[in-house]
């Protein structure tokens, strides 16, 4: 990854099915300014099991409610024959190409696809073979954390280190579709950061880009946003993603919120020297004489700065003047 906040485009289901769609968001999302692009490999059969138990049922109030596990991930997974081209329409588009495996064919998968780096989805994130497997290929980790206290992020840290992988973002995460911006709390990040010494970012599902921005503002060092062409296509995830224009504005914000975070430093820079001419600074404010007595009628601490600090006025007043002044002069006192 780079030094700027690594922007990441996930296209998740919102191919609906169609490799052209796929290719053409691919494509979209490097207009709008994304850094990558990042799959999904899985199917059906690798992330659940075809059953008509009611523990396959989904329930809970999420936008599935009432579907089959196996119904909603034949709905939405990509189809593996797809990665190699849409590996090489993002490389075409400039664009990182990456994927969440989902079980070990599929890291072993996206190996022979040379794959860069590896996420780990925030409802795996308990799945620790699934992390000691991926993290041995000693590529890049991100982990999402939407489900996960304290424990469980503490463990699949451990177990990438463990394996000697030290390569870990973790991704603050509500696994709430659409998440609602007050479950947010982004102020977690910093925290996060300092409790496993790794680097940390944002896996965004609330509407709009606000959370995005605060979580640059905290120190996020990637931001990952479902990606959508136009929400009006429908599909599993079109509810929570940005469409084109939306995610272009996301992109604007969060590069212009890096450029006001600039340094932490007290140096000033060339803007501010420059403004000091407009400090404040000890002019005489009345023609004095030679003989006269300094006070705070005849010197003053008045705009521009050109004269002698301020802090320099104590030990001035009282004191009896060896030379005669004109009402404007920078007062100077050595």
């Amino acid at each position: 990854m780079q030094n700027k906040v690594f922007i990441i485009a996930e296209l998740s289901a919102n191919h609906n099915g169609n490799l052209d769609q796929a290719i053409e968001t691919i494509k979209a999302a490097a207009r709008s300014g994304a850094d990558a692009i990042k799959l999904q490999t899985y199917t059906a059969d690798t992330i659940t099991l075809n059953s008509e138990m009611e523990d396959f049922t989904i329930k809970g109030g999420t936008l599935w409610d009432g579907r089959k596990l196996y119904d909603l991930y034949q709905e939405a997974y990509t189809p593996w024959e797809w990665h190699e081209e849409l590996f090489r329409v993002a490389k075409e588009e400039g664009l990182v190409c990456f994927s969440s495996p989902f079980d070990k064919s599929a890291v072993d998968f996206l190996e022979n696809l040379n794959v860069p780096m590896y996420k780990i989805a925030s409802f795996e994130i308990t799945d620790i073979p699934l992390i000691e497997y991926t993290s041995k290929k000693m590529k890049p980790m991100i982990i999402s954390t939407g489900i996960a206290g304290y424990e469980d992020i503490d463990l699949a840290v451990r177990t990438c280190r463990r394996v000697g992988n030290n390569d870990i973002t973790l991704l603050k995460c509500t696994s709430s579709y659409p998440a609602p911006l007050e479950e947010a709390n982004l102020t977690l990040i910093p925290k996060m950061a300092s409790d496993f010494e790794v680097k940390v970012g944002l896996s965004d599902h609330t509407m709009g880009w606000l959370a995005p921005v605060v979580a640059t503002s905290l120190g996020a060092v990637v931001i990952e946003k479902h990606f959508i062409l136009d929400r009006s296509l429908g599909g599993p995830d079109a509810v929570f993603s940005l469409n084109t224009e939306e995610f272009t504005m996301m992109v604007k914000a969060v590069r212009e919120a890096e450029k006001s975070l600039g340094e932490a430093t007290y140096e000033l820079t060339k803007k501010q020297s420059e403004g000091k001419q407009f400090a404040r600074s000890l002019y005489v404010a009345e023609d004095i004489k030679a003989g006269d007595v300094f006070n705070e009628k005849n010197i003053r601490s008045v705009r521009p700065g050109f004269g002698a600090h301020p802090k320099n006025l104590r030990d001035i007043l009282g004191k009896t003047s060896a030379r005669s002044w004109k009402k404007g002069e920078r007062f100077e006192w050595k």
